[in-house]
């Protein structure tokens, strides 16, 4: 299967790892900074490949090569129009988070791929980390019985030098602050977890610590679901010194789970009713990481190159992607009126948030 990357910045070596681990033939890498191409190949011993070709217009690379799987790994203010523009030409697409950044774009993504027959993945790529599958099997199973309430945490550390890296992070067009940048794959695992059902976002956000952003370094939020659960939610860039942890938590009435570590790869509580010996296994569970992003990347390929393969719905797809996106854009518009969030939202944007800070 031929595949492409279009951005090669930060989270592009996961990517490329995933497609060398899954054999796909990469044809193309595109970026508008021919060194970033060039960096991110040489980690994985493929600067000298003259079978890669390298591109710094995407449209000119998809038109040339046609391939089969493109990933999208560029600012998010772009992931909408470029995504559009590969299904267009009958590619099959993974995007990178957010899978866009208004309701309106994500509805468009959904609708050209559903009529252009192909798949679009949205790369929420914790839901493979082996910890939160194991949650996920014992709450398919009925072992946590009726959920109570959950929560997802993610306490992380971002400097200037880390936006000053990349200026469109941080701004209202082309990013939103915590919530949509780092949170957002905490925010699809609790919901998910939830039963994909939320009713309701009450939030808040501010900007402690980053005055040069236009958005947000810290929020929170209360979401209730229609099962009956609450939940609460929690994102900042804002933990001195560093990373602190990314913690997903769940309580049912016969069960309570603790997925923490970096990024949700860790698992610290694991307590059943009907525990067995086989719980001994999991209690403790730990995944080595190499960094924040986890491994997941590789297992999500995979569903995807099946999922293209055998004509079916990928596991993480636009809809979880759109959903992702919708709680966030929901906690925006609560801190922007003050109110409670009544979902579905509707149409609302990051841009939509400009000047409230």
């Amino acid at each position: 299967m031929t595949y492409t990357l279009i951005g090669c910045g930060r989270i592009s070596t996961n990517h490329i790892k995933a497609a060398i681990n899954n054999k796909l033939e990469i044809v193309g890498v595109c970026d508008i900074v021919a060194g970033h191409m060039e960096e991110v190949l040489s980690k994985h011993n493929r600067e000298t490949d003259a079978s890669i070709a390298r591109y710094t217009d995407y449209k000119s690379m998809v038109q040339d090569l046609r391939p089969q799987l493109v990933s999208i790994a560029t600012q998010s203010g772009s992931h909408a129009g470029i995504a559009l523009f590969c299904i267009e030409h009958g590619c099959n697409v993974i995007i990178e988070k957010p899978i866009a950044l208004s309701l309106a774009d994500a509805d468009a993504i959904i609708e050209a791929a559903e009529r252009n027959h192909v798949k679009v993945c949205a790369c929420h790529q914790n839901r493979f980390n082996p910890a939160v599958q194991k949650t996920r099997k014992a709450l398919e199973s009925g072992r946590f019985g009726k959920l109570s309430h959950g929560s997802i945490h993610v306490r992380w550390n971002r400097n200037r030098e880390y936006y000053t890296q990349a200026p469109w992070r941080g701004t209202w067009a082309e990013d939103g602050g915590c919530l949509m940048n780092q949170c957002i794959h905490g925010i699809d695992l609790l919901c998910w977890m939830l039963g994909d059902a939320v009713e309701t976002v009450y939030g808040a956000t501010k900007q402690q610590f980053h005055p040069y952003l236009e958005a947000e370094d810290v929020g929170m939020a209360l979401i209730t679901c229609k099962n009956g659960a609450i939940a609460t939610i929690e994102g900042t860039t804002n933990v001195f010194p560093k990373n602190l942890e990314e913690t997903l938590c769940l309580f049912g009435e016969n069960g309570t789970v603790k997925i923490g570590g970096t990024s949700t790869n860790t698992l610290e509580v694991w307590n059943f009713t009907d525990e067995s010996a086989a719980d001994n296994t999991e209690k403790n569970f730990a995944e080595t990481t190499s960094n924040v992003y986890g491994n997941g990347h590789t297992a999500l390929f995979t569903d995807v190159i099946d999922a293209i393969s055998h004509d079916r719905i990928p596991y993480v797809d636009a809809y979880a992607g759109k959903r992702a996106l919708e709680i966030v854009l929901a906690i925006y518009k609560s801190q922007k009126t003050g109110l409670p969030v009544h979902l579905p939202l509707g149409g609302f944007s990051t841009t939509d948030m400009i000047g409230e800070f």
